[in-house]
C-alpha cells in the first residue's frame, strides 16, 4: 500500500465504541481489528458509506464499482462510498444512484463538520475486472459520474487510481485524510464479478430514495 506516512493511532478503546454507535441507514456495520495495521477497522460494502473523525482504517475493496473518499483536513472529518451504477443501458437509474450514494456521504460529512466548501476528494476503482460487462464500459461510467459529479460541485480531485482491470484494495484514515491503496491480482477479480452481479440485482429491485444534499 501507498502513503505520504502513518496517521495517528485512535484512541485505545476505539472499537468498542465503532460497535456501540447507532448506525444510520446505509451505513457500514462491519467493525474489527485490522491485522496489518493492528488499530480498529470499518468494512465498507457495496451501497454503504463511512465517515468518521478519528484515523480508525476504513476499507473496501473495488473491482468495476468506485469509491470516492472525501476529507475536510481544517474539521478533521472524512468518508468514502462504495457504489456502482446500474446497467448501461439505464442511464436515468445509473445518475439517481451514483448521485444518492455521493449525497449520501456528503450529507454525514457536513452533519459530522465538514465544511462543503473544504472538502477535498481522491477516487478509486472502475476496473474492468468483469468479462461479461466489458462491452458496457461500466468501470468508465462510474469513473465518468463521480467526475462529473466532483466537477458540478466544486470538490477538488487530488489523487486517483482508476480503471486498468486490476481490483483495488482501499484503506482510508478519516482524521488526516490519508488514502492508501493496494493493486490486487487481476486474477482475483473473479470474486468481485460474483459481488458485484448480486448488488447490480439488488439495485434493480428496490428503489435508491430520495437525499436532499445540505447547502
Amino acid at each position: 500500500m501507498r502513503a505520504d506516512k502513518m496517521p495517528l493511532a485512535p484512541p485505545p478503546g476505539a472499537l468498542d465504541a465503532l460497535r456501540a454507535r447507532a448506525r444510520r441507514e446505509h451505513e457500514a456495520g462491519i467493525f474489527f481489528t485490522d491485522p496489518h495495521f493492528g488499530r480498529a477497522a470499518v468494512k465498507v460494502l457495496p451501497g454503504e458509506y463511512y465517515v468518521h473523525d478519528q484515523d480508525v482504517v476504513v476499507t473496501t475493496t473495488l473491482g468495476s464499482c468506485v469509491s470516492a473518499c472525501l476529507h475536510d483536513a481544517g474539521a478533521g472529518v472524512g468518508g468514502l462510498n462504495h457504489f456502482m451504477l446500474p446497467d448501461a443501458g439505464d442511464l436515468a437509474a445509473g445518475a439517481r444512484y451514483g448521485a444518492f450514494a455521493m449525497e449520501l456521504l456528503v450529507n454525514e460529512l457536513v452533519r459530522r463538520g465538514a465544511r462543503r466548501g473544504c472538502l477535498e476528494a481522491k477516487i478509486f476503482g472502475g476496473g474492468s475486472v468483469m468479462k461479461s460487462l466489458a462491452s458496457t464500459f461500466i468501470g468508465e461510467k462510474n469513473v465518468a459520474f463521480v467526475r462529473e459529479f466532483l466537477a458540478t460541485e466544486g470538490i477538488p480531485l487530488r489523487g486517483s487510481d482508476v480503471l486498468d482491470v486490476v481490483p483495488r484494495r482501499i484503506c482510508l484514515f478519516p482524521r488526516s485524510g490519508i488514502v492508501m491503496c493496494r493493486r490486487l491480482p487481476a486474477a482475483a477479480g473473479a470474486a468481485f464479478a460474483v459481488q458485484e452481479a448480486r448488488y447490480r440485482t439488488e439495485l434493480g429491485r428496490a428503489p435508491a430514495g430520495a437525499v436532499e444534499l445540505f447547502k
